[in-house]
C-alpha cells in the first residue's frame, strides 16, 4: 500500500541530487531539503546528537592557505611515508621536503630520488639520516613540521621526541601497538596541546568529504540515537617480504613490518583501526570490554559494535561500516542514510563533489587541514581521538590471543610492551616471537 506522505521517485532522485550537492559543498544541512517533499515531520523536530558548533568539522578546500613556508622532515620513507611526503607537497603551495630519515639507506636514496625526478626537491646527502636514531637527526635538523611513517611500534617515541623539540606533527595510523605506547601518545598529546602544536594523524576518513557530511548528518540527528554497528576490514593477504640472504634479524623484520605483531600491532591494529575509528568517532563512545578477534565491544553506554577483520586470500572481501540508530541506519558501502522502513533520506553525492573540487584524496586533504591549522594557528590535536581508537583495537587483539574478555581499564594499565628488549641492528633472540594460542598462555608450553 502506498503511504499517503510518501514522496515520488522522480521527487526523492531530485531532492537527493540537490542534498548531495549541498553536502558536498559545506553549504549546510540538507534535511528540511528532503523532509519537506513528503510533508511529514518537520526538519526542525529532529534531536541533533550534538549541538553544532560542539563538534569538529575540518574545513577541506582544494589547497592550503598560502602562508608561512613550511619545512618537512620525513620520517620512515617506505611506501606510506613516501605517499605522505607527496600528499604534503601537493596540499599547498609554498611547503617543501629538506630532511629524511630511515632505518636502511636504500629507502631514503629512492625517495630523495622520486623528490628530485617528480618534484625538483633535492635534499641534500648530509640531511639524508639513516639507522634506528635517524629520527632525533630529522628532527634536530631545522625543520618546522614532522612526517612520521615508519612501522606503528616506533610512533609513540618519535611523536615524544617531535613534541619535546616543538614540532608540529603528520602521525601516520595506527599510532600504537601496545598500553604502553597508548600511555606515551595521551601524554604527549597533552604537552602538544600545551605547546599549541598541530598534530593530525593519518585516519583519513576524518578528512574524506563523505565521511565528514555523513558525520554531520548523524550528529544533526539523522538515525536518531545511535544503538550499535558493524565494522569489517576483511581482505586477501595485503604483503610479505621472504628473508633475503645477508638480511640480519632485525632488517627483516622491519621490512617485513606488516607481518609482525610488536611492529604492526597485527592486522586489526594496522588496518582495521581505520573501521573501529568511525564507530568511535561517529558515536563518540570508547569500548569498556572487548571479547574474541572477531570482536563483540560494549561501548561504555551499553550498546554493542560487532568488528571482523582478516587476510585470507580467495574470500569474500569487506572493507566497511555500518551504524543503527533509532530512527535508521548509516552504511560507508553507498554512503546512504536509510530510515527503519528501508527509504533512502539522504545520501552523499560524490559527483557533486568532483564538480565543485579539485582535490578529492582524503590522503592530501588531511594535509590541507594540518597545514591550515599551522598557518592559522588554529590549534589541533587528533593523537589522543586516534589513541583510542587504536587502544579499542589492540583490546580486541589481546582478547582473540588470550582467548579471555579484555576491559579498558585493564588494557590502558596494563604493562603490555612489544618492543624488544634487545633491539638492535643485528642479531636479536627470535624466541619470544611465537604465534599465540588461544586459551593457553605464552609462558605455559
Amino acid at each position: 500500500m502506498k503511504k499517503e506522505n510518501s514522496i515520488s521517485r522522480r521527487s526523492f532522485l531530485k531532492s537527493s541530487a540537490l542534498a548531495g550537492a549541498l553536502g558536498a559543498i559545506g553549504t549546510g544541512s540538507t534535511v528540511g531539503v528532503l523532509t519537506s517533499c513528503g510533508g511529514g515531520e518537520s526538519a526542525n523536530a529532529t534531536k541533533p546528537l550534538k549541538e553544532p558548533g560542539t563538534y569538529y568539522v575540518p574545513e577541506l578546500p582544494d589547497l592550503a592557505t598560502d602562508g608561512k613556508e613550511l619545512k618537512a622532515g620525513v620520517i620512515g620513507c617506505g611506501g606510506r611515508g613516501s605517499g605522505a611526503a607527496f600528499n604534503f607537497l601537493n596540499a599547498a603551495n609554498g611547503v617543501t621536503i629538506v630532511a629524511l630519515g630511515d632505518t636502511f639507506q636504500e629507502r631514503v636514496d629512492d625517495l630523495a630520488k622520486k623528490l628530485k625526478d617528480e618534484k625538483g626537491i633535492d635534499v641534500p646527502a648530509d640531511k639524508r639520516f639513516v639507522g634506528l636514531d635517524a629520527y632525533k637527526q630529522v628532527i634536530d635538523s631545522g625543520v618546522d613540521v614532522v612526517i612520521v611513517a615508519t612501522p606503528p611500534v616506533f610512533r609513540p617515541v618519535h611523536f615524544q621526541y617531535a613534541t619535546e623539540k616543538g614540532k608540529h606533527s603528520f602521525l601516520e595510523k595506527p599510532i600504537c601497538v601496545d598500553p604502553v605506547g597508548y600511555r606515551t601518545i595521551m601524554a604527549t598529546a597533552k604537552q602538544a596541546a600545551a605547546k599549541n602544536l598541530c598534530v593530525v594523524t593519518g585516519t583519513q576518513r576524518h578528512h574524506q568529504r563523505s565521511y565528514v557530511e555523513s558525520y554531520k548528518k548523524i550528529m544533526e540527528g539523522l538515525i536518531g540515537e545511535i544503538t550499535g554497528g558493524t565494522v569489517y576490514w576483511n581482505q586477501n593477504m595485503l604483503w610479505y617480504r621472504d628473508r633475503q640472504p645477508g638480511w640480519n634479524d632485525c632488517e627483516y623484520m622491519i621490512k617485513d613490518w606488516v607481518n609482525w605483531k610488536w611492529l604492526s600491532g597485527d592486522h586489526i591494529v594496522e588496518q582495521h583501526v581505520h573501521n573501529i575509528d568511525v564507530f568511535t568517532w561517529f558515536s563518540g563512545l570508547k569500548p569498556v570490554k572487548a571479547d574474541n578477534f572477531s570482536v563483540d565491544f560494549t561501548m561504555e553506554n551499553g550498546i554493542h559494535m560487532h568488528s571482523m577483520c582478516r587476510q585470507i586470500d580467495g574470500c569474500a572481501n569487506n572493507v566497511s561500516e555500518f551504524i543503527q540508530g533509532t530512527k535508521g541506519s548509516w552504511s560507508s558501502d553507498t554512503m546512504e542514510i536509510k530510515d527503519l522502513a528501508g527509504n533512502v533520506i539522504w545520501k552523499y553525492d560524490s559527483e557533486a563533489e568532483k564538480a565543485n573540487f579539485k582535490q578529492t584524496d582524503p590522503y592530501t586533504l588531511e594535509h590541507v587541514n594540518w597545514i591550515n591549522c599551522i598557518r592559522g594557528g588554529k590549534q589541533i590535536e587528533q593523537a589522543s581521538e586516534t589513541a583510542i581508537s587504536n587502544m579499542a583495537a589492540i583490546m580486541g587483539r589481546e582478547s582473540a590471543y588470550t582467548g579471555t574478555e579484555t576491559t579498558w581499564d585493564a588494557m590502558t594499565a596494563s604493562a603490555l610492551d612489544y618492543t624488544p628488549k634487545d633491539l638492535n641492528l643485528g642479531k636479536m633472540d627470535m624466541s619470544g616471537f611465537v604465534v599465540p594460542v588461544p586459551g593457553k598462555p605464552i609462558d605455559k608450553k
